[in-house]
């Protein structure tokens, strides 16, 4: 789950971690009472789930209350196209005004989970305010690692190396130490899956402040915090996305036309490449899990259909606990009551797969049988093309 960033300013504050001044407006009229109160230069920000805000035209300074308000009234209501909005952009509805930096240098810091060693790291830069999927493809040896223990948490040996690696001693380094701390009992506190600090920026005061932040969290364990939960805003996510959601489906929306859907998450991935190999592309993510009934099958056929770039529709379905039978009984309901006219490949195997066929033979309906995935995803890419 993503939040934005003045709501992830808000969580790192109560951890400690150094921000700026700073409040969000929904109005012209409260962005220019926030900046009347900050007093001198302050940055008006659009607030979207998407980085690459100030290359769109989402982030203005301004001297003035007044020009405070000009800034917002340009934001507000636009539509924001980054590398992440896709490329009919994001709607923006809320501004972050705060108060404006006399900035020294900007740094990177960030925290993910290392899937590979089981251990969060953190990782430094001293290229802040860069991407930092661009300075690991173009400069890897700018980035400084370190693998952290969650049982003991951030070590002296830790911000040592971190802190030499961007080159900064003394005062600066202790404050460093601290900030970096604190940004990890955040991470860990509050079950993210990223936390990120781009530019962490030193003024020339010598303060270190969060300039920038994205705390992401871990869809597993919201469970264990509602208060986050709160915090999530519908308006930045997918229509299709959220409606899955209550049918508790794993769905994402992508950029294709071969609607996909798979039960377990690792064979959908697998689709996904096949498809991508017989030259097409996936118009999704959708896995329907193991034990799928059939009012489950007709909600993710709705879903799927609901994508106007879906030209043909590929099921591909390991029949275990979902045997094969009940998932060829929820597809044909799912297609009589819909009344979907969309290509349908099918390729199942596994727990009464010859009863499933018959059953999908014996409907009356256009189902395109397949042998095998490489089969398959070649007659999906085939049925989207022609359409």
């Amino acid at each position: 789950m993503k939040i934005h960033e003045y709501q992830a300013k808000g969580i790192l504050a109560e951890f400690g971690v150094p921000v700026p001044r700073g409040r969000v407006a929904a109005t012209v009229r409260e962005a220019g009472a926030i900046a009347a109160e900050l007093g001198g230069t302050v940055v008006v920000k659009a607030q979207i789930h998407a980085g690459g805000r100030g290359k769109g035209g989402g982030v203005k300074l301004a001297a003035s209350p007044e020009e405070a308000e000009r800034a917002a009234a340009e934001i507000l209501g636009m539509m924001l196209k980054t590398h992440q909005t896709g490329p009919l952009g994001q709607r923006v509805q809320r501004v972050l005004v705060e108060e404006g930096m006399a900035i020294r240098q900007e740094l990177y810091l960030g925290i993910v989970l290392d899937r590979r060693m089981g251990l969060p790291v953190i990782m430094v830069s001293g290229a802040g305010g860069m991407e930092i999927e661009e300075v690991a493809r173009t400069r890897p040896g700018a980035i400084v690692k370190v693998h952290v223990d969650p049982a003991t948490g951030v070590r002296g040996f830790h911000i040592r190396k971190l802190a030499f690696g961007l080159g900064l001693a003394g005062e600066a380094q202790e404050a460093f130490g601290e900030f970096v701390a604190a940004l990890f009992r955040a991470f860990d506190a509050e079950d993210c899956s990223l936390a990120e600090i781009n530019p962490l920026v030193i003024t020339t005061e010598g303060r270190l402040l969060a300039l920038d932040a994205k705390l992401n969290f871990d869809d597993n364990a919201l469970f264990r915090h509602p208060e986050l939960l709160a915090l999530r805003d519908l308006d930045e996510e997918s229509p299709l996305e959220v409606e899955a959601l209550r049918y508790n489906l794993s769905y994402i929306k992508l950029d294709g036309s071969v609607g996909c859907m798979v039960n377990g998450a690792g064979l959908a991935m697998a689709t996904m490449d096949i498809i991508k190999q017989a030259g097409g592309e996936p118009a999704n993510f959708l896995d329907v899990g193991g034990g799928a009934s059939a009012e489950q099958i007709e909600n993710a056929f709705r879903i799927l259909i609901s994508d106007p770039h879906v030209k043909a529709v590929l099921i591909n379905i390991f029949g275990g606990i979902l045997r094969c039978d009940r998932l060829a009984e929820g597809v044909i309901k799912a297609v009589r009551t819909l009344d979907v006219r969309l290509p349908m490949v099918i390729r199942m195997e596994g727990t009464n797969v010859e009863l499933g066929q018959r059953m999908l033979a014996e409907s009356g309906l256009n189902f395109l049988a397949a042998r095998g995935m490489k089969d398959a995803a070649q007659k999906a890419v085939r049925a989207a093309q022609a359409a």
